[in-house]
């Protein structure tokens, strides 16, 4: 038998650690407290952009109505997107759900003409009016069941398609 070599275990050096330091304890506490007081501030801001997002999906539903075309249902879709990631971002979770659920649907049916305008219009309603009575909590029972329903003829839509 061959004369078997001692294993050797080799430890690359932690290089963001040496960089950084050891623990937190090096961190500046006024540092993170002023970068609260910002993320504070600008939350104020959120209802603005928000209201944006809607406002982009308010237009991109109107123009993929008067042409619906592959370009105007990705636009939809986009916008819908946008505010998938936003809404949530800017804590409005149930906006996030409706508009999930949209994108859904309009990703599930490659055709712009199967898309069912009336679904398109009652997500994006919807939204809007979260949106108008800055409606942010999750457990809203009404909300919780339109989006739920909302879902509910999505899968159904999708299911008819195939």
């Amino acid at each position: 038998m061959a004369k078997q070599l001692p294993i050797e275990i080799f430890m690359p050096p932690n290089m963001l650690k040496a960089k950084v330091g050891g623990s937190i304890a090096g961190l500046d506490s006024s540092m993170i407290k002023r970068a609260e007081a910002a993320m504070e501030e600008m939350k104020t801001e959120f209802v603005n952009w928000l209201g944006n997002d809607v406002d982009k999906l308010i237009e991109a539903r109107d123009r993929f109505a008067a042409l619906c075309d592959a370009e105007t249902r990705a636009e939809l879709f986009r916008a819908g997107h946008d505010l998938k990631g936003g809404a949530q971002t800017y804590e409005f979770p149930l906006i996030a759900r409706m508009a999930s659920s949209l994108c859904k649907l309009i990703d599930g049916l490659e055709n712009a003409d199967a898309i069912p305008l009336a679904m398109i219009d009652a997500h994006v309603d919807a939204i809007r009016v979260l949106y108008r009575d800055k409606i942010k909590d999750a457990q809203n029972r009404m909300a919780i069941m339109l989006s739920e329903e909302l879902e509910s003829r999505v899968t159904e839509t999708l299911e008819k398609a195939r």
